[in-house]
């Protein structure tokens, strides 16, 4: 947490990518991790890594810079809002495929507070964190029709046969307020 928080304020000041730091070899291994950046309670930025392709020392310094910079929905983060914006990084296991005989059967393999999912068709990708069906009361199916529209998707493709559905988990730190005390956020599990 205080890498992507030192990495964003440092890279807003300066322009310039820092070099990730010497850290302990668990920080070393390779694993997916998104940065998410809110205000006053609202979206402000949210980018990551869905895969284990880089050190997660690495990846957290790039989705950091990433989250506040280079997130297509939001303008750039100025280095004064950065005391009103509460970072959180979640850092994701090995995104598994859902094998399902069929397309119905897929609310039934998902849980709501553990999993995240990545929906897949032909060039299209969409990927929504655990957090998000937790923190918005949605159901399997409602979760699948998100992730089905982050994909660019109609919300009913994930009833198409031939749409790849991955399931992840993440262990997700947050900011209580702006810079402030680190909690590992936890949500109730809900098959």
């Amino acid at each position: 947490m205080k890498l992507a928080r030192q990495t964003i304020e440092g890279y807003l000041r300066t322009g310039k990518k820092p070099q990730a730091p010497k850290v302990c070899a668990k920080l070393q291994g390779k694993r997916g991790v998104f940065v998410t950046l809110t205000e006053d309670g609202e979206l402000r930025g949210c980018i990551g890594h869905p895969l284990p392709t880089m050190p997660l020392v690495e990846a957290v310094v790039d989705a950091a810079i990433s989250s506040a910079t280079r997130d297509p929905r939001f303008s750039l983060v100025s280095v004064d809002e950065m005391r009103d914006i509460k970072i959180e990084v979640s850092v994701l296991s090995e995104p598994e495929v859902i094998k399902v005989k069929n397309p119905r059967e897929y609310p039934k393999c998902i849980v709501i507070g553990r999993d995240g999912l990545i929906v897949e068709w032909s060039s299209c990708a969409g990927l929504l964190l655990p957090q998000v069906p937790a923190e918005y009361g949605l159901g399997a199916e409602e979760f699948l029709s998100h992730a089905c529209m982050k994909a660019g998707l109609t919300p009913d493709y994930w009833l198409q046969k031939g749409v790849r559905i991955s399931k992840f988990s993440a262990q997700i730190f947050t900011e209580k307020s702006p810079g402030g005390e680190v909690e590992e956020r936890v949500f109730n599990i809900k098959n």
